[in-house]
């Protein structure tokens, strides 16, 4: 009876362990470290013939801007910071929420954080849009990619509320007027995150 109480107890042990493990796994940078709060980064397709690095974007050449990409890789792309949900967290973790934004200046008074917008009616994608209203619509988590060393970024805040359901959704480029934008509920755009 001993035995079956001890096993029991070591197996409980055994998965809280793995699980707390599995939930530890900090985000890598293409040299290899953990993704830290406040450092800057660039995020760039982990394909090179999927567009250049992450970058603010006019959609009509006028305010407000939008998360996309440059065209073409090789470009400068605009840097971003990462603040981890938890206070007190300094590393970025799978799956773990967070709000990222453009660490720069620009001639449009906003907010450079990310935020989910609203269904486009056209293309029935959520674009990415700017401004921190300090809601759900702001946190984000990354995940494993499909291939080694690259990552997947995800708008699915359920480490705010457990028991919420939301319409989660990968980030991908959606391609308007050859600009780049970010946008929910379409193909996965693979990444790599590289120390600025």
């Amino acid at each position: 009876m001993m035995n079956m109480k001890l096993i029991g107890t070591l197996t409980c042990i055994w998965l809280v362990m793995a699980i707390a493990a599995t939930a530890q796994n900090p985000v890598l940078d293409t040299a290899g470290q953990p993704l830290r709060r406040g450092l800057q980064y660039y995020i760039k397709p982990a394909i090179t013939d999927n567009g250049g690095r992450f970058t603010l974007i006019s959609r009509n050449d006028s305010c407000p801007l939008y998360p996309g990409q440059e065209n073409f890789s090789g470009g400068n792309g605009a840097p971003v910071t990462f603040a981890p949900f938890v206070r007190g967290e300094n590393v970025v973790r799978e799956t773990k929420n967070f709000k990222v934004r453009f660490d720069v200046f620009t001639i449009c008074l906003q907010s450079t954080t990310w935020r989910v917008g609203q269904e486009d009616p056209e293309t029935g994608r959520r674009l990415i849009e700017t401004g921190d209203n300090g809601g759900f619509g702001n946190y984000f988590y990354i995940r494993r990619g499909k291939v080694e060393n690259t990552y997947e970024i995800r708008w699915c805040p359920a480490e705010l509320c457990p028991t919420c359901r939301f319409r989660c959704g990968d980030v991908g480029a959606l391609v308007e007027n050859d600009k780049r934008l970010l946008a929910l509920d379409g193909s996965v755009l693979p990444v790599v995150f590289e120390r600025a």
